[in-house]
C-alpha cells in the first residue's frame, strides 16, 4: 500500500500541536504521526511519497456545518450541479467535509434544494456532503432575518416526515426555535433518527430554552444571530447558552455577525469544546462579486458582509481557513481554532473517525502555511487540492 509522508510540519491533531512533526497516510487512513527524528530513523520505502513541509501546518480538513453556497454555487440553486460546484470550491481553502444548508423558503423551493443535495452525496469531486442542514422551517416568524417570512411554519410531524423523505433521510442537523408549540413532540421525533437540534432564528425565554434542552436541543445557531438578547431578566437564547456548558454552539468569526469581544467572552466561559465554526457563507463567497441573490432576496457585500436591502445581515463571504486566521488574531490559540473547525463539528454531528489527526481516523488534513494560505487538500488519503507553489 502507497505510503505519504508530510514532513517538517506543525502537526495540529484537533487537541494539541506538535512542531517539528511528521504525518504519514496509509491508504485512506492516518497511518502515524511521529516526530521528524523519529522520521528520520524510519525505513521509507522506494514506493513512498515523501512531502517536506518547510514548517507548515497541518490539520485536520475542516467540516463547515452551516453553509448556504460558494464560489458561486448556492443551495437554494437546486440543482445537484451547484452542490457538485460548492465542493469542488470548497476544497481549495481546506474543507473536507460540509452540510449544505437549505434556507426556510417556498415549499417546492426547499423540496428540490433537499433533493438537490440528496442526489449529490457521493458524486462529489471535492469536499465531501457529510448531511444536510435543514435551517427551519420551525422557527420563530419574530427572528426571521435572511430567512423567507413566508416559509416559517408552525410544527407539523407530517410535514417533517415528507421533508426527510425528500432529503433521502440526509439530514443531520436542523435549526429550530424551542418555543414553538409542539416541539418536544418535533424533537423527540428527530431524536429517534439522530437529526441534531439547533436553537436558532429563535426568540425564547430562559424557561422555553430549557425545555428545549430537556427535549434534546443542544446545539444552536450563529451564536448571539438571530436569537432573544440577554436582559438582566430575561437572559434569553443568549443568557441560556452563555449559563449553560452543556449547549454548544456556532460561530460566525468574521468580525461583522459577532464583536471579537464578545467572541473572547464567550470562550471565557464556555468550554471549547463546545464552540464550534461555521461560515454561513453565501454562493457570492469567493466569487468577488459585490451584488446578487440569494434565498429570492437581492444581497449586497457591505464592508465584508452580505446584507439585505434592509441592512439585515444575510450571509459572510467568510472562508474556514480566514475564520481560522480572525480567531488567532483575536487570541484563540492555533490550536483551539482548528479544534473549532474540525474536532468539534465531527464530534456534535456524529462524523465517524474524523476531525483528528491521530492512526486510524480518515486522512481528511488541510496543509496552510503561517499566512493561512491553504496549500494542500487531502480527502480520504488522496490529494484533492493543490497550490501553484507545491511542486
Amino acid at each position: 500500500m502507497k505510503r505519504i509522508w508530510l514532513t517538517g510540519g506543525t502537526i495540529l491533531t484537533g487537541y494539541m500541536k506538535m512542531d517539528a512533526c511528521s504525518l504519514m497516510i496509509e491508504g485512506e487512513r492516518i497511518g502515524d504521526v511521529v516526530t521528524d527524528r523519529r522520521f528520520a530513523a524510519k525505513s521509507i520505502g522506494d514506493d513512498d511519497v515523501v512531502v517536506p513541509l518547510h514548517g507548515a501546518y497541518v490539520s485536520p480538513g475542516f467540516i463547515d456545518s452551516h453553509i448556504h453556497g460558494f464560489g458561486g454555487f448556492g443551495v437554494d440553486d437546486c440543482s445537484v450541479e451547484s452542490i457538485l460546484g460548492m465542493s469542488r470550491a470548497l476544497v481549495s481553502h481546506g474543507v473536507t467535509g460540509f452540510c449544505p444548508t437549505v434556507y426556510t423558503g417556498e415549499r417546492r423551493t426547499m423540496e428540490s434544494s433537499l433533493a438537490a443535495c440528496a442526489d449529490a452525496m457521493g458524486r462529489e469531486e471535492g469536499a465531501r456532503i457529510l448531511g444536510i442542514h435543514m435551517e427551519g422551517p420551525f422557527i420563530s416568524p419574530k427572528r426571521v432575518g435572511a430567512q423567507s417570512a413566508d416559509g416559517v411554519a408552525a410544527v407539523d410531524l407530517a410535514l417533517m416526515e415528507r421533508l426527510w423523505h425528500v432529503a433521502g433521510k440526509k439530514i443531520v442537523t436542523m435549526t429550530v426555535a424551542p418555543e414553538l408549540k409542539g416541539m418536544r413532540e418535533l424533537a423527540l421525533w428527530c431524536m429517534k433518527r439522530e437529526i441534531t437540534l439547533q436553537a436558532g432564528h429563535t426568540d425564547a425565554d430562559y424557561e422555553q430554552m430549557l425545555e428545549g434542552m430537556q427535549a434534546g436541543i443542544l446545539h444552536s445557531t450563529h451564536f448571539f444571530n438571530a436569537m432573544s438578547r440577554l436582559h438582566h431578566r430575561n437572559p434569553g437564547a443568549v443568557g441560556t447558552i452563555m449559563i449553560h456548558p452543556e449547549i454548544s454552539c456556532e460561530i460566525i468569526a468574521d468580525g461583522h455577525h459577532v464583536h471579537p469581544g464578545l467572541i473572547k467572552l464567550l470562550l471565557r466561559d464556555k468550554p471549547v469544546s463546545k464552540v464550534v465554526l461555521v461560515t454561513d457563507a453565501l454562493a457570492l463567497a469567493g466569487t468577488g462579486k459585490s451584488e446578487g441573490r440569494a434565498n429570492g432576496m437581492k444581497i449586497s457585500d457591505i464592508d465584508g458582509v452580505f446584507r439585505l436591502e434592509d441592512g439585515t445581515i444575510a450571509g459572510s463571504s467568510l472562508t474556514m481557513l480566514k475564520g481560522i486566521a480572525n480567531l488567532t488574531e483575536w487570541g484563540v490559540p492555533l490550536e483551539h481554532a482548528v479544534q473549532m473547525a474540525g474536532s468539534n463539528p465531527a464530534r456534535i454531528f456524529g462524523f465517524s473517525r474524523r476531525g483528528l489527526l491521530i492512526p486510524s481516523y480518515q486522512a481528511d488534513i488541510a496543509v496552510f502555511d503561517h499566512n493561512f494560505r491553504p496549500l494542500m487538500t487531502f480527502i480520504g488519503g488522496e490529494l484533492a487540492f493543490k497550490a501553484d507553489e507545491i511542486t
